[in-house]
Protein backbone atom coordinates (compact mmCIF):
# COMPACT_ATOMS: atom_id res chain seq x y z
CA UNK A 1 0.00 0.00 0.00
CA UNK A 2 1.81 3.70 -0.63
CA UNK A 3 1.28 6.44 1.15
CA UNK A 4 -0.86 8.31 0.12
CA UNK A 5 -3.66 5.44 0.44
CA UNK A 6 -2.19 4.66 3.98
CA UNK A 7 -2.67 8.22 5.09
CA UNK A 8 -6.00 8.76 3.45
CA UNK A 9 -6.92 5.57 5.40
CA UNK A 10 -5.59 6.52 8.47
CA UNK A 11 -7.76 9.50 8.38
CA UNK A 12 -10.41 7.43 7.06
CA UNK A 13 -10.45 5.25 9.99
CA UNK A 14 -10.74 8.26 12.82
CA UNK A 15 -13.91 9.43 10.66
CA UNK A 16 -15.18 6.18 11.12
CA UNK A 17 -15.29 6.08 14.81
CA UNK A 18 -16.81 9.11 14.85
CA UNK A 19 -19.65 7.86 12.80
CA UNK A 20 -18.86 10.21 9.89
CA UNK A 21 -20.01 8.65 6.69
CA UNK A 22 -17.09 8.75 4.11
CA UNK A 23 -15.74 7.58 1.09
CA UNK A 24 -12.76 7.72 -0.98
CA UNK A 25 -12.97 9.88 -4.08
CA UNK A 26 -10.54 12.10 -6.89
CA UNK A 27 -7.83 10.51 -8.03
CA UNK A 28 -8.07 7.44 -6.28
CA UNK A 29 -11.07 6.46 -7.09
CA UNK A 30 -10.33 6.79 -10.88
CA UNK A 31 -7.27 4.65 -10.61
CA UNK A 32 -9.71 2.34 -8.48
CA UNK A 33 -12.35 2.23 -11.15
CA UNK A 34 -9.65 2.98 -14.12
CA UNK A 35 -6.22 2.91 -15.19
CA UNK A 36 -3.83 3.51 -12.28
CA UNK A 37 -1.76 6.31 -12.11
CA UNK A 38 0.52 8.01 -9.42
CA UNK A 39 -1.61 10.87 -7.50
CA UNK A 40 -0.10 13.14 -4.53
CA UNK A 41 -2.96 13.40 -2.66
CA UNK A 42 -6.15 12.19 -1.52
CA UNK A 43 -9.34 13.05 -1.74
CA UNK A 44 -12.11 11.79 1.18
CA UNK A 45 -15.78 12.88 0.51
CA UNK A 46 -16.73 13.54 4.42
CA UNK A 47 -20.77 13.95 5.75
CA UNK A 48 -18.59 15.66 8.94
CA UNK A 49 -21.00 18.11 11.29
CA UNK A 50 -19.66 20.68 12.94
CA UNK A 51 -19.89 18.55 16.41
CA UNK A 52 -17.33 16.31 14.95
CA UNK A 53 -14.49 18.95 13.94
CA UNK A 54 -13.13 18.39 17.88
CA UNK A 55 -13.31 15.05 18.25
CA UNK A 56 -11.71 14.02 15.04
CA UNK A 57 -8.64 16.98 15.88
CA UNK A 58 -7.99 15.23 18.87
CA UNK A 59 -7.69 11.55 17.25
CA UNK A 60 -5.84 12.98 14.52
CA UNK A 61 -3.69 14.00 16.92
CA UNK A 62 0.07 14.97 16.64
CA UNK A 63 0.69 12.74 13.52
CA UNK A 64 -1.19 15.70 11.45
CA UNK A 65 -1.61 18.75 10.48
CA UNK A 66 -5.18 20.29 11.19
CA UNK A 67 -6.46 23.18 10.84
CA UNK A 68 -9.73 23.79 13.11
CA UNK A 69 -10.73 27.30 11.48
CA UNK A 70 -10.70 25.66 7.96
CA UNK A 71 -12.73 22.31 9.03
CA UNK A 72 -15.20 24.97 10.30
CA UNK A 73 -15.17 26.73 7.33
CA UNK A 74 -15.53 24.22 5.48
CA UNK A 75 -18.67 22.34 7.00
CA UNK A 76 -19.97 25.82 6.56
CA UNK A 77 -19.33 26.54 2.91
CA UNK A 78 -20.02 23.39 1.62
CA UNK A 79 -16.14 23.06 0.92
CA UNK A 80 -12.99 21.12 1.75
CA UNK A 81 -9.90 21.43 4.00
CA UNK A 82 -6.85 19.53 3.99
CA UNK A 83 -4.96 17.30 6.16
CA UNK A 84 -1.41 16.56 6.06
CA UNK A 85 0.38 13.45 7.56
CA UNK A 86 3.29 14.65 9.05
CA UNK A 87 5.56 11.53 8.70
CA UNK A 88 4.66 11.06 4.99
CA UNK A 89 4.28 15.06 3.65
CA UNK A 90 0.98 13.61 2.18
CA UNK A 91 -2.09 15.50 1.77
CA UNK A 92 -5.72 14.50 2.06
CA UNK A 93 -8.20 16.43 0.96
CA UNK A 94 -11.30 16.51 2.68
CA UNK A 95 -14.40 17.80 0.92
CA UNK A 96 -17.87 18.17 3.15
CA UNK A 97 -20.69 17.42 0.11
CA UNK A 98 -22.52 20.00 -1.29
CA UNK A 99 -26.56 20.57 -0.59
CA UNK A 100 -27.16 18.95 -4.47
CA UNK A 101 -29.31 15.72 -4.93
CA UNK A 102 -25.67 14.31 -6.77
CA UNK A 103 -23.68 14.50 -3.77
CA UNK A 104 -26.28 13.09 -1.61
CA UNK A 105 -26.93 10.04 -3.95
CA UNK A 106 -22.83 9.41 -3.67
CA UNK A 107 -22.52 8.17 0.18
CA UNK A 108 -25.58 5.78 -0.55
CA UNK A 109 -23.78 4.41 -4.20
CA UNK A 110 -20.66 4.18 -2.94
CA UNK A 111 -19.34 0.80 -2.52
CA UNK A 112 -16.99 -0.80 0.02
CA UNK A 113 -14.27 -2.41 -2.51
CA UNK A 114 -11.14 -4.95 -1.59
CA UNK A 115 -8.04 -2.65 -2.37
CA UNK A 116 -5.54 -4.63 -5.15
CA UNK A 117 -2.53 -5.14 -2.77
CA UNK A 118 -3.39 -3.69 0.08
CA UNK A 119 -5.95 -6.63 1.37
CA UNK A 120 -7.94 -4.37 2.62
CA UNK A 121 -11.31 -2.90 1.64
CA UNK A 122 -12.31 0.83 1.55
CA UNK A 123 -15.65 2.68 0.80
CA UNK A 124 -14.83 4.06 -2.73
CA UNK A 125 -17.91 5.88 -4.96
CA UNK A 126 -18.87 4.24 -7.72
CA UNK A 127 -17.67 4.44 -11.30
CA UNK A 128 -20.43 6.88 -12.55
CA UNK A 129 -20.03 9.11 -9.80
CA UNK A 130 -16.33 9.19 -10.36
CA UNK A 131 -16.38 9.93 -14.12
CA UNK A 132 -18.61 12.86 -13.41
CA UNK A 133 -17.06 14.31 -10.83
CA UNK A 134 -14.45 14.22 -12.71
CA UNK A 135 -16.14 15.82 -15.49
CA UNK A 136 -17.26 18.35 -13.45
CA UNK A 137 -13.63 19.46 -12.11
CA UNK A 138 -12.10 19.09 -16.07
CA UNK A 139 -14.82 21.78 -16.74
CA UNK A 140 -14.22 23.89 -13.69
CA UNK A 141 -10.72 23.69 -13.95
CA UNK A 142 -11.27 25.17 -17.69
CA UNK A 143 -11.52 21.86 -19.83
CA UNK A 144 -7.26 21.18 -20.49
CA UNK A 145 -6.42 19.33 -18.15
CA UNK A 146 -5.34 15.67 -19.83
CA UNK A 147 -4.58 13.96 -16.87
CA UNK A 148 -8.65 14.64 -15.53
CA UNK A 149 -9.60 13.78 -18.63
CA UNK A 150 -7.37 10.34 -19.37
CA UNK A 151 -8.84 9.37 -15.29
CA UNK A 152 -12.40 9.81 -17.35
CA UNK A 153 -12.00 7.98 -20.48
CA UNK A 154 -9.92 5.41 -18.28
CA UNK A 155 -12.95 4.87 -15.90
CA UNK A 156 -15.30 4.33 -18.84
CA UNK A 157 -13.09 1.78 -20.93
CA UNK A 158 -12.31 -0.20 -18.13
CA UNK A 159 -16.19 -0.49 -17.00
CA UNK A 160 -17.84 -0.55 -20.55
CA UNK A 161 -21.04 -2.27 -20.56
CA UNK A 162 -21.19 -2.34 -16.61
CA UNK A 163 -21.75 1.51 -16.37
CA UNK A 164 -25.35 2.53 -15.37
CA UNK A 165 -25.88 5.08 -18.72
CA UNK A 166 -29.20 6.72 -17.02
CA UNK A 167 -27.38 7.48 -13.79
CA UNK A 168 -24.38 8.80 -15.83
CA UNK A 169 -26.74 10.92 -18.07
CA UNK A 170 -28.86 11.98 -15.11
CA UNK A 171 -25.91 13.50 -12.74
CA UNK A 172 -24.61 15.25 -16.18
CA UNK A 173 -27.72 16.70 -16.33
CA UNK A 174 -27.86 17.97 -13.06
CA UNK A 175 -24.26 19.59 -12.86
CA UNK A 176 -24.34 20.74 -16.42
CA UNK A 177 -21.35 18.52 -17.58
CA UNK A 178 -24.02 16.44 -20.20
CA UNK A 179 -21.98 18.00 -23.18
CA UNK A 180 -18.51 16.77 -21.77
CA UNK A 181 -20.27 12.94 -20.83
CA UNK A 182 -21.14 13.04 -24.53
CA UNK A 183 -17.78 13.80 -26.04
CA UNK A 184 -16.39 11.39 -23.12
CA UNK A 185 -18.50 8.19 -24.29
CA UNK A 186 -17.68 8.93 -27.96
CA UNK A 187 -13.98 9.10 -27.45
CA UNK A 188 -13.65 6.31 -25.09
Amino acid sequence: MDDTLRAALAAATELEKLGVRWFLGGSLASSIHGIPRATFDADIMADLRPQHVRPFLRALGEAWYADEVAMQDAIRDRSSFNLIHLETAMKVDVFVPKLRRFDGGEFARSQSLKLEGADIEARVCCAEDIVIAKLEWYRLGGGDSERQWGDILGVLRLNAGKLDLELLQNSAAELGVADLLGKALAAR
